[in-house]
């Protein structure tokens, strides 16, 4: 945890409660806070800032001099679509995109993807898993989270509304390379625009794409892949390896925090 996150009704004025069992032991077991040090919290949707620990029992400690001045970190322009993958897999990408600052991330069905994932209990802690990527991360907008269980009708019917600045789907047998994908990104927008540094780096900023299709292990079936790229969604690899969807989702990601 590089910050501790409240419920906005934990505070109270200039002092706040912690009672969650987890961020107390945090504070006793790793950081060893005692009595007069000052914590980095924030507000679940509201701001971060600092605190003073005033008492420490049990089950609670008591914050004063509560300071919350510093705006969250903007939220990338970005959606996700993930099919869901394995659950032990599932907290590990939740909290990775999470701290990444995704804005959007949506868990779809895919054909690799096994019935009974959609029964397991990972996905009713998915708010726990947000608060741990929140706390990693230093951020306290939580993303979007939804679950669509049925391929087909979602890709018809509601992707295309969901693309705001093109799409791509990672497929390792694409064509296309994504560092390939955005140079041609950048070369188009510096051919709308005349030449300056200004520009450039304007170019490179909007030469990702707002929406990201990733597969589960396995990664997507050939219709899939043809599914998406009807609905504007163009393949690329990212490079001759093939990788877990976990690491996959850290090196596409990483792009839009260069």
């Amino acid at each position: 945890m590089n910050c501790l996150l409240l419920p906005a009704e934990n505070f109270s004025q200039n002092s706040a409660t912690i009672n969650n069992l987890s961020q107390i032991n945090h504070i006793n077991d790793v950081l060893t806070a005692a009595v007069g040090d000052t914590l980095k919290i924030g507000q679940l949707g509201g701001n971060l800032g600092t605190a003073m620990i005033e008492e420490i029992a049990a089950h609670r400690i008591q914050l004063g001099d509560v300071q919350l001045s510093v705006a969250p970190p903007a939220k990338l322009n970005l959606t996700v679509i993930l099919a869901l993958p394995r659950p032990k897999v599932l907290r590990r990408l939740i909290m990775d995109m999470t701290a990444l600052g995704v804005r959007d991330i949506i868990l779809i069905n895919s054909y690799r993807t096994q019935k009974s994932y959609w029964q397991s209990p990972m996905l009713s802690r998915l708010d726990e898993f947000v608060l741990e990527g929140l706390q990693q991360g230093v951020d306290t907008v939580a993303p979007r989270i939804t679950l669509q269980k049925r391929f087909k009708p979602f890709v018809e019917d509601e992707l295309a509304s969901l693309i705001t600045n093109r799409a791509i789907v990672a497929h390792p047998y694409s064509d296309l390379s994504f560092s390939q994908y955005v140079q041609q990104q950048v070369l188009a927008k510096q051919e709308q625009t005349a030449p300056s540094f200004v520009e450039t780096n304007s170019a490179n900023s909007t030469s990702l794409p707002s929406l990201v299709c990733i597969g589960a292990e396995g990664g997507w079936i050939d219709y899939e892949i043809e599914l998406l790229a009807s609905q504007g969604c163009q393949p690329v690899h990212i490079g001759p390896r093939i990788l877990r969807t976990e690491a996959a989702v850290n090196v596409i990601l990483g792009q839009w925090l260069l």
